[in-house]
């Protein structure tokens, strides 16, 4: 963050995040992601059913409490979650933003034990249905750090989509995030060649290309020339768009399913 408190575009993207998908680490880059977008202090993501049954999934961040938190929200607390007629309003697999409230919003036990006792000043969420779960992600600010500034708010809602899918698609029960997997069988990854999926790989990895001719021990000129063949392959021009298919690919509704 600069310090005028705007945020630095080159501060990064949720790309570390999608790429982290079905890793043992997800957790430790979500909230790596988090922060370097939107200074987020702490995260968490609940599981909640249509019959009514919740579940902390993931817990990360400054917040010493946090398990304990999360254990007396999927306890009962989520039964009186202002956010609840929201969450179960959502349909499809679309991510959605959910609406602001102030701690006063909230009853007499959950303020204290939620704002009080933990030292939450403030929280923005999204959420994304698959199927008969909702995927909950909840993004906190502790009274060190102050409340969400309009910016991050605003960065928040922007990246919230392809937060919510790559949490969803991390926590399915059978992930296929594995890029060597995803570009040998999806398409239109999976039209290019070994050496145009080798370098795509390290490119999506944030490689540069002398990294890549030195790790794959081929010259520089070849490298481009796998990158060009593979961007024309994939009618693209640049690593965002290359970032953008895999993204789509798994985070999108059939990644979901």
């Amino acid at each position: 963050m600069r310090p005028n408190g705007t945020l630095d575009p080159s501060a990064g993207d949720v790309t570390p995040a999608v790429l982290a998908i079905g890793r043992s680490d997800f957790p430790d880059v979500l909230i790596d992601t988090l922060r370097r977008q939107a200074d987020v202090g702490h995260c968490m993501v609940f599981a909640l059913s249509r019959a009514g049954a919740a579940s902390c999934l993931l817990d990360a961040g400054n917040i010493p409490i946090g398990g304990d938190l999360g254990a007396a929200y999927a306890g009962q607390f989520h039964e009186t979650d202002p956010n609840r007629d929201a969450l179960f309003e959502g349909e499809g697999g679309a991510p959605i933003m959910l609406p602001r409230f102030a701690p006063r919003m909230y009853g007499a036990r959950y303020r204290k034990i939620f704002f009080q006792d933990s030292g939450i000043v403030d929280k923005c969420a999204t959420a994304i249905w698959t199927g008969d779960t909702c995927f909950y992600v909840n993004f906190y600010r502790i009274a060190a750090q102050g409340r969400f500034s309009a910016v991050q708010r605003e960065r928040l809602g922007a990246i919230a989509p392809a937060i919510a899918a790559s949490v969803a698609r991390h926590f399915q029960e059978k992930p296929t995030s594995d890029l060597a997997s995803l570009f040998a069988t999806r398409k239109p990854l999976s039209a290019l060649t070994p050496r145009e999926q080798e370098v795509c790989r390290h490119i999506l990895a944030g490689f540069s290309s002398e990294a890549i001719s030195q790790g794959l021990g081929i010259s520089l000129h070849s490298t481009l020339t796998y990158r060009k063949r593979a961007y024309e392959r994939l009618g693209i021009s640049s690593q965002s768009e290359l970032f953008g298919i895999v993204l789509r690919l798994l985070t999108g509704p059939r990644g979901l399913n």
